[in-house]
């Protein structure tokens, strides 16, 4: 079990270190849930006999029984001479109830999570990407995204998006302020201190609509997370407005810390008159 637990966490951590981060790499991160799902794949179609072969030297370098593993498998504490004759073997309930088991619920999981229309938008959004000189851009693409979000592109012709996205792609390449850009971040506050974003507003919807996206999932998910710390027994009845900012210092640790202790007293002490300053 140890060894296969090294074995899975091996392959889905770079991928977790990837979805954790604030500022996602959505190209990298679909390669690598492509990836990933391909070693669980392939693990659970050829790996076995080299799983059970790391198991076995340990077992041989360490002087340890090597356990039999066609005989009958007995739950719990059962004795083996109770087990009756259609009992499973040691072998099938360790590769199918374990292994396979295993690797199907973390290939389950990816699938749900990343299923095709889900990757299907993610690389819609990736073309919107700055990096090099904007190479993954792709009008038919965003025009794809612009058909998903109507809501967004109320009154605005296929023709003109198409045309607006052209001669944004063509504008932001000339312009140097626009070649370091990494990220989707970057991309909007640069058009926003430029002032493309008025003259590109409907290309500017999607880099706004891209920014959302992720914050809708993962962040919903963090403050869950967090509530079950903030809102402990000791500090069950509170009001929204009370929960609300205890959870933004929370969970927004970092940018509290970079806060000047005077300042935040400072602020408090005008809130409300105070019998003494603190």
């Amino acid at each position: 079990m140890l060894y296969l637990m090294v074995e899975i966490l091996g392959f889905t951590n770079d991928l977790s270190i990837v979805l954790q981060k604030r500022d996602q790499d959505l190209l990298n991160a679909l390669s690598l849930v492509k990836a990933t799902k391909e070693e669980l794949q392939e693990m659970r179609n050829d790996g076995w006999e080299e799983l059970i072969s790391k198991v076995m030297e340990i077992y041989n370098k360490h002087d340890i029984d090597v356990p039999y593993l066609d005989a009958l498998y007995v739950q719990g504490k059962k004795l083996r001479r109770h087990a009756t004759t259609s009992s499973v073997f040691d072998l099938h309930h360790y590769k199918h109830d374990y292994l396979f088991s295993v690797l199907d619920l973390q290939l389950h999981e990816l699938n749900d999570r990343f299923d095709e229309d889900t990757t299907e938008l993610l690389q819609y959004v990736s073309c919107l990407s700055p990096s090099s000189s904007f190479e993954a851009f792709d009008v038919k693409k965003l025009l794809r995204m612009v058909e998903l979000y109507p809501n967004d592109f109320v009154d605005v012709p296929e023709v003109v998006v198409r045309h607006q996205l052209q001669n944004y792609v063509r504008n932001v390449r000339c312009d140097p302020k626009f070649v370091k850009l990494k990220g989707l971040s970057d991309l909007c506050a640069k058009l926003v201190e430029t002032k493309k974003c008025n003259t590109f507003d409907i290309v500017y919807r999607l880099p706004k609509l891209a920014l959302v996206l992720p914050v809708a999932t993962a962040s919903v998910k963090r403050v869950f997370s967090a509530m079950k710390f903030v809102k402990s027994q000791l500090c069950y009845k509170m009001g929204d407005q009370w929960l609300n900012d205890r959870l933004v210092t929370f969970i927004e640790r970092d940018v509290l810390g970079t806060i000047n202790n005077d300042v935040i007293l400072a602020y408090f002490q005008k809130m409300d008159s105070r019998r003494f300053s603190l």
